[in-house]
């Protein structure tokens, strides 16, 4: 029999001004780790010549190297949040990944610089989980989706800036020179987490044996999320998405290099730009903005839904996930550049619904106790699968449909990404399956 786990104590929200203020400083740090996370997605075509690579050491490069180091350090990290200063932790990650972003402006060879996304994910590891717990210290429950999907705008507004930015560098003083300015601000960062964000369990002026010993050890924390059929459901389904995302976003800036080239080479010139510099202002746009709004809906309906029915917490990405398909297939399909970009304006504001909802489901079905640890494992999930796997499918399925099967690489690069596309189905069935379960599994 399972010995009974003490309740940690009790913790009061943050003030109103200093959760925005706290929140803000998050959700910077958290754009600038996927800024530093996303910029190699339009500097792999530059990369990719300067270096001779292939497109499975542009998946290797872009997923990967960065997933294996940042799934597996997250959970340990996590373990640490649960009882250890957490604006701390996030502090000293922050510091960590943009030193290594900036290493790999020196990098000389393919293993050079995996090494220094390697470095990036260790880094990137500390961010999420501790953030994640933090914020829901800090926020109401009856506000904590709309927390969490604020936080989640990092996602795409920092790919936005990695696009963009990394493509106007990279034009203007080369692809190296784009990961250092990448990695400066998050030592900035680094310093103002460290010296501002407060950490909440020191104004309880309790013993910090009590607290560790309301943490529950790793057997009975897993044991907790292994019983929770939503968590799984919600986990995977997010997984998908992710090998989807992370595919299609590390494929997207090669499938117009290689596919509508010549046409945006002549609207950049009206703007006055190069090529890499229009492809990354014009996604970070489409992309970037776009998924900004969807993760700010999906909070926002998450709240103002999910508080008379919970399984609103699922049900809103099992249909933005399926509406956001047809989207992508056009967009691959178009044989016009700007058709192409205004059609892939619609998934990011489709597929990042799910941010806000379901971050929140997970902080509530276990808990408080075991915040970090299930945010770690969630993570853990949808990095080692989608992040880890997915640009590496993506670029192994081009390079097989571009050799073996004689397409080219154009080709190769658009029926791979239609082929991974199609898997959102079945993300939308498995958050659609969590309805079932929902609303007897939250308890916090």
């Amino acid at each position: 029999m399972t010995a009974e786990v003490p309740a940690p104590p009790a913790i009061a929200p943050a003030s109103k001004a200093y959760r925005r203020y706290a929140l803000s400083v998050l959700l910077v740090i958290y754009i600038l780790n996927f800024l530093d996370r996303q910029i190699v997605a339009i500097l792999a075509e530059p990369i990719k010549h300067d270096l001779g690579l292939a497109d499975w050491q542009l998946g290797v490069m872009t997923g990967l190297a960065f997933a294996l180091f940042y799934t597996v350090l997250g959970i340990p990290i996590a373990r640490y949040a649960e009882t250890g200063h957490r604006p701390r932790i996030i502090a000293v990650a922050a510091g960590l990944w943009s030193l290594f972003t900036l290493a790999c402006g020196y990098a000389q060879n393919f293993v050079q610089l995996v090494a220094c996304r390697v470095g990036v994910g260790i880094g990137e590891a500390g961010c999420t989980p501790p953030a994640h717990s933090l914020i829901t210290d800090y926020t109401p429950r009856e506000k904590r989706a709309s927390a969490l999907a604020f936080y989640a705008l990092g996602t795409p507004l920092g790919g936005l800036l990695g696009l963009a930015l990394g493509g106007l560098i990279a034009d203007a003083y080369g692809w190296r020179t784009a990961f250092l300015f990448a990695g400066l601000p998050g030592l900035l960062m680094a310093l103002i987490a460290w010296t501002t964000l407060r950490e909440p369990r020191r104004q309880m002026n309790v013993d910090l044996a009590a607290l560790k010993a309301a943490r529950p050890d790793f057997k009975t924390a897993m044991a907790e999320i292994k019983g929770k059929r939503t968590f799984w459901l919600i986990a995977f389904a997010a997984a998908i998405k992710a090998f989807i995302g992370y595919g299609a976003a590390a494929f997207l800036a090669p499938f117009f290099f290689r596919n509508h080239a010549a046409e945006l080479t002549v609207i950049a010139e009206d703007f006055g730009l190069g090529l890499t510099g229009f492809l990354g202002v014009a996604l970070g746009i489409v992309l970037g903005l776009t998924g900004a709004v969807g993760t700010w809906m999906g909070g926002y309906l998450a709240d103002k839904y999910g508080a008379r029915d919970l399984r609103f917490y699922v049900a809103i990405p099992a249909v933005s996930t399926l509406l956001g398909i047809p989207f992508y297939i056009a967009g691959l399909l178009a044989d016009s550049a700007v058709f192409a970009l205004i059609m892939f304006a619609f998934p990011p504001v489709l597929n990042t619904m799910w941010y806000g909802p379901g971050y929140a489901a997970v902080q509530g079905l276990v808990q408080p106790q075991t915040r970090a640890t299930a945010s770690a494992v969630l993570l853990f999930i949808i990095n080692l699968i989608g992040l880890g796997l997915g640009p590496l499918g993506v670029g192994a399925v081009s390079d097989f449909i571009s050799g073996p099967m004689g397409l080219g690489s154009a080709e190769g690069v658009r029926w791979s990404l239609m082929i991974f596309i199609m898997f959102g189905a079945v993300a939308s069935g498995l958050f659609w399956l969590a309805r079932s379960s929902i609303r007897e599994e939250m308890v916090s």
